[in-house]
């Protein structure tokens, strides 16, 4: 069962989604639940079906004392690398936070330090602690409905199915229609497609 709170100070759970992508942007989340808050439901996002997920979204932006978005564009991945990225979109989410938290429970193993709150990493902490489940349900589908409207606007890349994920529909997609300005030119089969392309012209 998930912790509900992280000693009696205030938290603010950080997570991220779209690291993996070779589409599309990274988007953080940032929440503050109440003290002790509880959902059985509730878990890591990739642990969820959508419908799930999409329940939980709407039921913890009713109920969290505080929650925020935050984005890293493609051009932001490409110039500073998916890592650090990541962490300017967590930053982004913290300072659009209206309530100034104690700590920062941040999931995974690295984080820039935020200035004026110390954080904390940890490994799994989307299976672990109640804020940063919730904060990686309400960026998981933020950067879902955000992928399948960009695959409205530009078809043929699946991403309503994909999200940007490096599935081989995409990747044969690439292969067949290019590379578009939502793909990230840094990952290695974007890069590998645009020196192909610029070989044989």
């Amino acid at each position: 069962m998930l912790q509900a709170s992280y000693s009696s100070q205030l938290a603010a759970g950080c997570d991220e989604v779209g690291r993996g992508c070779l589409a599309g942007p990274i988007v953080a989340a940032a929440v503050i639940l109440p003290q002790d808050y509880t959902n059985l439901l509730l878990k890591d996002s990739k642990q969820l079906t959508a419908q799930q997920r999409l329940w939980l979204n709407a039921l913890i932006r009713e109920e969290a004392l505080d929650w925020a978005i935050g984005c890293a564009s493609v051009s932001e991945i490409d110039q500073l690398n998916v890592l650090k990225a990541s962490h300017l979109a967590m930053h982004r989410a913290i300072a659009q936070l209206e309530i100034v938290p104690e700590v920062l429970l941040i999931d995974g193993q690295y984080f820039k330090a935020y200035p004026t709150i110390r954080h904390r990493c940890i490994v799994r902490g989307d299976q672990q602690h109640s804020a940063i489940a919730a904060a990686s349900v309400l960026a998981k589908v933020y950067r879902d409905q955000y992928m399948q409207e960009l695959a409205l606007q530009v078809p043929g890349y699946s991403w309503e199915h994909n999200k940007g994920y490096p599935t081989l529909v995409h990747r044969k997609a690439i292969h067949n229609l290019g590379v578009t300005s939502h793909h990230r030119k840094g990952c290695q089969a974007v890069s590998r497609q645009l020196h192909f392309r610029l070989w044989s012209s």
